[in-house]
């Protein structure tokens, strides 16, 4: 029987080889959460507080997991931060998105997500605008974001993205998770770059049906990121709200 702990924090996409959540747990340990390595079929018993999630090429399906954490409605609600791992575990870049949505998608859920998060409070008064990056425009995304009292740029690639982002300054942002010239985490990467973008929320569109050699390929579209030393403790730790005294 597992034993449940709904203040933790899972560590998943690590198959067989738990081992590889080691240095992880013990940096979140050292910044006062409760975390442990876990399995999928652990959450049917579970729900954690969140989910940090390995999409590297040494995950066993990091992708796979994550379209079937956000196209379960009994799991779509849990957090889940993305992270690149290496062979042994140490952290190579964490990839802090706002949170995910499924395409085709769901109004009335996206509706709900963005009141929690206090995005459409202000709707409502001010004149806010939302940056759409896809790769032909996502008429439903539009349309329902839209209705939420949001005015909707569009760009198609990210290096349009960049250019109408640093000018517009939009309230929050929604990217597919592959474009023309980028993917949506380097699109991230870039936007953390300028001061007046790096805080925007940043939400990833996924679509389903994408086979396992392509969520493979897409393990290995992010190396790039990866910095040439790990993060340290204080590094990783910095992604997160402070626990304790």
């Amino acid at each position: 029987m597992i034993e449940c702990d709904e203040r933790e924090l899972w560590i998943l996409g690590l198959g067989d080889k738990l081992e590889r959540g080691a240095v992880v747990c013990s940096y979140l340990a050292q910044g006062g959460y409760r975390a442990r390595t876990a399995k999928v079929s652990e959450l049917e018993a579970c729900t954690p507080m969140a989910i940090l999630l390995d999409l590297s090429p040494w995950s066993e399906d990091g992708w796979g997991v994550l379209f079937s954490l956000k196209q379960n409605p009994a799991t779509r609600e849990i957090p889940i931060l993305p992270l690149y791992l290496s062979e042994a575990g140490q952290v190579g870049e964490v990839f802090p998105v706002a949170g995910f949505f499924t395409l085709p998608i769901d109004q009335n859920y996206l509706s709900k997500k963005l009141k929690q998060f206090g995005l459409a409070d202000e709707s409502e008064d001010y004149d806010l605008q939302a940056l759409l990056v896809t790769p032909r425009g996502e008429e439903e995304v539009t349309h329902a974001i839209t209705d939420l009292g949001f005015d909707v740029v569009n760009a198609y690639t990210g290096k349009e993205a960049v250019a109408i982002g640093t000018i517009v300054h939009p309230y929050m942002m929604f990217c597919s998770l592959m474009l023309p010239d980028s993917g949506a985490f380097e699109l991230l990467e870039r936007f953390r770059l300028y001061p007046q973008t790096r805080n925007i929320p940043f939400f990833v569109l996924l679509k389903g049906g994408m086979k396992l050699e392509e969520r493979a390929e897409m393990s290995r579209s992010v190396e790039h990121l990866v910095r040439k030393t790990w993060l340290t403790r204080e590094e990783f730790l910095s992604f997160f709200k402070k626990v304790g005294p």
